[in-house]
């Protein structure tokens, strides 16, 4: 397979391992340096205590790519066995297509405030109220998956000549299915951090002491009004760059795979 490197792929790498290595942890308060604007020395400004908005921005973005990252993997991890499981028998294959339904037809946000505020609003409570609410659509793309694989000649061939199922299911049908969970993956994580953000923006989720990019963008929206645009322009627009970067990575991914090759 041909292997080429794909310039956002390098963007996201070189975006993430900055803010990861970024010595400057944001939390220095210096009260004689609040609400300045952007500038050499404060690239991205200042708050209201002083404390530097790029170095926030990079901390958060962080914390928002470990929350989004873990919900995301735990969510396709429900996906994947739950369309294991409904292949297994058809009672259980009625109880997981109502279970998808019931799930999808309930309001996304409203599930994921509700969520939230079962699980104690803390981090955790964010990660399992993203993780209970987003592997619905995959499950029934994975499903539909499973279902033409268990109608094709080798797999067929391998229970007529008396293989258990658990057998056919790891030799034969689990590799053809990794692949589409991956990218279901890739394509959930951007969602996940996206809902993340949105949860913390509304008050549900995380310590505000914490930094975060639904924390930066709702302190800010206190400040806008009174002209400090840099406090809510500058994380806005990196969450943005994060997303749009792994989202189209993960399409690459995807097309790369339906093609054959690695070059999108």
């Amino acid at each position: 397979m041909k292997h080429l490197s794909y310039p956002s792929l390098i963007c996201f790498l070189l975006l993430v391992a900055g803010a990861y290595f970024w010595p400057n942890q944001g939390s220095d308060i210096d009260l004689m340096a609040k609400l300045q604007p952007p500038s050499l020395t404060y690239w991205f400004g200042t708050d209201w205590l002083g404390r530097d908005q790029f170095s926030r921005t990079m901390k958060a973005l962080i914390s928002s790519l470990q929350v989004g990252g873990i919900a995301a993997l735990m969510s396709s991890i429900i996906a994947f066995s739950l369309a294991i499981i409904a292949s297994t028998h058809q009672r259980l294959s009625w109880f997981v297509d109502l279970l998808v339904d019931t799930m999808m037809s309930l309001p996304h946000l409203l599930l994921l405030i509700l969520l939230s505020l079962a699980l104690n609003g803390s981090s955790q409570g964010v990660i399992f109220a993203i993780t209970l609410s987003h592997w619905p659509r995959l499950t029934r793309l994975l499903r539909a998956e499973v279902t033409q694989l268990i109608r094709r000649p080798y797999v067929l061939l391998a229970k007529n000549f008396g293989k258990p199922y658990w057998q056919v299911l790891v030799q034969h049908m689990v590799p053809h299915l990794l692949p589409q969970w991956l990218t279901g993956l890739l394509l959930l994580i951007p969602h996940a951090i996206l809902h993340a953000a949105a949860l913390t923006f509304l008050g549900f989720g995380l310590d505000p002491n914490q930094p975060s990019m639904g924390v930066l963008l709702s302190e800010a929206s206190h400040y806008l009004i009174i002209g400090n645009w840099w406090l809510a322009l500058f994380p806005g627009l990196v969450l943005i760059m994060a997303l749009l970067l792994l989202a189209e990575n993960a399409t690459c991914f995807a097309r790369s795979l339906r093609k054959g090759q690695s070059s999108c």
